[in-house]
């Protein structure tokens, strides 16, 4: 690819991206929230109300994946 080519991004690409900005900022490490990020059917602030519940990441993961 060239400096001069554009790098298109999808609606798509751009919603799992900044869903998993939101996951990280509540807490997930980056793996955690990019697996969640590209699962559109489970609800970000569900997953989100998890972490700050106190429940471990590891455990959030397996009760939504």
């Amino acid at each position: 690819m060239t400096a001069t080519e554009e790098i298109i991004e999808t609606e798509l690409e751009r919603v799992e991206r900044w869903r998993a900005g939101a996951l990280m900022r509540a807490g997930y490490e980056p793996d955690g929230a990019t697996a969640l990020a590209s699962r559109l059917d489970i609800d970000l602030h569900t997953a989100t109300d998890l972490l700050e519940s106190g429940c471990p990441e590891e455990l959030a993961l397996q009760i939504l994946l």
